[in-house]
């Protein structure tokens, strides 16, 4: 009989460290939190007696202790770490995704310049703040990517483009530090 093992999408893949960049795999609870129409006040109120957190801005994520929400797309939020609460069911619909995503986080002064390589969007901490979300595309993968701190960037893609995601990075870090090692 075949034993099946569970594997995390960047499994035999990370950690991975290119000079003083790190890029390592989060495993979390992920839950998609969809409002309901007209529900935009209670789905506020039952996430904050729920959970302790808000409804994050358009582009924007909100943290209390390990409870992190971020904005998705328009009227929608991705809850990361617990287990959504089943109050929060009467003004949204949710969907357990954990399953389908890859979570890396990107350590490293030097992150917004990897991301630079592969992402049309400004990442430096002075345009792109700590706790600031884009909906995006990296190289040529959609993409969900936050800054977690002034030196980490979470970065999410569906978990099929795991593998690409990881090579992607790889090159541009790669890139980054041999550019760095030129400079002096």
């Amino acid at each position: 009989m075949v034993k099946l093992i569970a594997k995390s999408p960047c499994a035999d893949l990370l950690p991975l460290h290119v000079g003083d960049l790190v890029l390592e795999e989060v495993e979390a609870r992920l839950t998609v939190l969809a409002r309901y129409d007209g529900a935009a006040t209670e789905s506020d109120a039952a996430l904050r007696a729920a959970h302790g957190v808000g409804f994050p801005a358009v582009g924007q994520s909100n943290e209390v202790g390990p409870v992190r929400v971020l904005w998705f797309r328009p009227d929608q939020a991705m809850l990361i770490g617990p287990a959504p609460a089943a109050s929060l069911w009467q003004d949204h619909a949710v969907t357990d995704q954990s399953d389908g995503w890859c979570q890396v986080r990107l350590k490293g002064d030097a992150g917004d310049q990897v991301l630079a390589r592969l992402v049309p969007v400004d990442m430096r901490l002075s345009v792109f703040g700590v706790g600031a979300v884009a909906r995006t595309e990296l190289f040529h993968m959609p993409a969900l990517i936050t800054r977690v701190s002034d030196i980490e960037l979470e970065i999410m893609v569906f978990r099929s483009m795991a593998g690409t995601l990881v090579h992607d990075l790889k090159g541009a870090m790669k890139s980054v530090t041999a550019q760095q090692a030129l400079r002096g």
